[in-house]
């Protein structure tokens, strides 16, 4: 059996109860795969590709990642905390060159790296659309890190930002940690969270990285269960 090996933040990590109901996209991704596969999901809440490494937890994954395994990367929304340089890097730079690093720890030992935009926050304007953006230069920095180390990329970015134009904002609320007071037990505050996800919000961004895989083709494709209409 191969191993998913996810290094990301608080949109991808798995979530247990003193955090409920969030729920991140690599906690439900099992539910998009071949048996023959399994996940292990290194994703953290606030890291980025810089504190990430220094933590030690790419190392970690390293001990553990081997032939035929993938490495999902999937980072930016903590890489661009200016105000933080134990988190920052800059997204043509330092960025890309992290990158490298996480696509080589892979590659040293017969694995695949994958690289996945980072997920569009609900960035909804007065008028009920979609703002410009929220992470577009770690975006087209992951792009050119895929052109210059020649490594699959998922744009999960392009693809969330499409879905959320398309619920709206009303719509798109359930997908987020985004509700009124006494909604749940577990958390009965009012929740205004446009960035963290609920399930409902993980299982959708965990269906379209599975149909970026299915349209990468070969290894990558045969990831995703073949009756998932995608």
């Amino acid at each position: 059996m191969n191993t998913i090996f996810w290094a990301a933040d608080s949109t991808v990590q798995t979530n247990d109860y003193s955090t409920y109901p969030q729920t991140g996209i690599g906690q439900v991704f099992p539910l998009f795969i071949k048996e023959a596969y399994r996940v292990e999901n290194h994703a953290k809440n606030g890291r980025s590709t810089k504190s990430f490494m220094d933590e030690g937890r790419l190392a970690a994954i390293e001990e553990r990642i081997g032939e035929g395994d993938f490495l999902f990367i999937q980072f930016g929304h903590n890489d661009e905390k200016a105000a933080d340089p134990t988190r920052y890097t800059e997204p043509y730079t330092t960025f890309i060159e992290n990158l490298g690093i996480f696509i080589q720890t892979a590659r040293d030992h017969g694995a695949y790296p994958v690289l996945i935009t980072p997920v569009e926050r609900r960035c909804f304007g007065e008028d009920g659309n979609l703002g410009p953006g929220e992470h577009g230069d770690y975006v087209a920095g992951m792009k050119q890190a895929a052109k210059r180390f020649d490594v699959p990329l998922v744009d999960l970015y392009s693809m969330s930002r499409e879905a959320l134009q398309e619920a709206g904002e009303p719509g798109s609320r359930r997908w987020h940690m985004f509700f009124p007071a006494g909604e749940y037990r577990q958390h009965p505050e009012e929740s205004l969270d446009n960035t963290h996800l609920r399930y409902d919000g993980a299982v959708n961004y965990a269906s379209l990285i599975a149909r970026g895989l299915r349209q990468l083709g070969g290894r990558y494709a045969d990831i995703v269960l073949d009756e998932l209409e995608l």
